[in-house]
């Protein structure tokens, strides 16, 4: 992921926020909206790309655009840097490969001590019952 190249890609709309901010909200559009257009993005390697449509599938619509939304504050300059942050977060966790589980199989050693540890409680419990007469 190259990414100067994908924030040349940013598409930005700045629209009216809702909450608090008085009369003055009504003037100013202060909530951020970004678009990135994942299918016609060159930052992206095609395995990137199936990898993000993959684990962002409920983030991107049916055009291939990830849409965020930021107005957490009242300056739009800072909505803009917190839903680039946001963005690139979100992309980089979601090209994260995990790593394959493999089995593992209980050592011999192990084996002995859970059957020794069983037998051991089973004693202790048969200990307590009322001896037969």
């Amino acid at each position: 992921m190259d990414r100067d190249q994908l924030i040349s890609e940013l598409q930005f709309k700045a629209i009216r926020s809702s909450g608090a901010g008085g009369q003055h909200v009504n003037k100013v559009s202060s909530k951020v909206e970004l678009m990135l257009a994942i299918n016609s993005s060159m930052a992206f390697s095609d395995v990137e790309k199936a990898l993000i449509h993959k684990n962002l599938s409920n983030r991107i619509n049916k055009e291939g655009v990830l849409l965020l939304q930021c107005d957490e504050s009242r300056s739009q300059h800072r909505n803009k840097e917190i839903v680039i942050k946001r963005c690139l977060t979100l992309l980089a966790n979601a090209l994260i490969i995990p790593k394959v589980r493999k089995k593992a199989k209980p050592s011999r050693a192990a084996k002995l001590i859970r059957l020794q540890n069983k037998k051991r409680n089973a004693e202790k419990k048969a200990n307590r019952k009322r001896p037969d007469l």
